[in-house]
């Protein structure tokens, strides 16, 4: 097992786990179940250490899919795309563990807090559609957009 197919194996979970986090977290609020908005909470953590995970390897698998051929335009933007998205999920993790304390110390701010928690994970889970977009643009060139010039017609 290389690092392209590691990055493949670990590039999903921030997009999963930020969208189940988040439906997890909306819940919790409207219910008003701490233990709801905890394991949001814990699942961000976990997205944040997977996403840096997810980084990493990305790094190394970049190497081998330009030796592949890869236009190294489509992994730039990837790459750009990531680091966004990525600045956002280690705000989201870090907030993330303050709420997790703070709902667990029964803090008055806990509430103003989960708020705070709720918009990084919106604005993550926007940033990760251009995240994984661009990175299945790399190989599967059935998702790219193409304009008219570039279609192949048929004879």
């Amino acid at each position: 097992m290389n690092d392209a197919h590691l990055h493949l194996l670990i590039n999903h979970f921030p997009i999963i786990g930020c969208v189940f986090g988040l439906g997890i977290l909306i819940f919790g609020i409207i219910l008003k179940n701490k233990t709801l908005q905890n394991t949001a909470y814990i699942l961000f953590i976990i997205v944040m250490f997977t996403g840096k995970a997810s980084m990493f390897t990305g790094e190394n698998a970049e190497d081998i899919v330009e030796e592949l051929g890869i236009s190294k335009d489509l992994i730039h933007e990837h790459e750009e795309h990531a680091e966004t998205f990525m600045n956002i999920v280690y705000a989201l993790g870090v907030v993330s563990i303050i709420s997790l304390f703070a709902n667990i110390k029964n803090h008055p701010k806990s509430n103003l807090i989960a708020f705070l928690t709720l918009i990084l994970a919106v604005v993550a889970l926007v940033l990760s559609k251009s995240v994984g977009t661009s990175g299945g643009e790399i190989r599967h060139t059935e998702i790219r957009e193409i304009t008219k010039n570039q279609m192949v017609k048929p004879n």
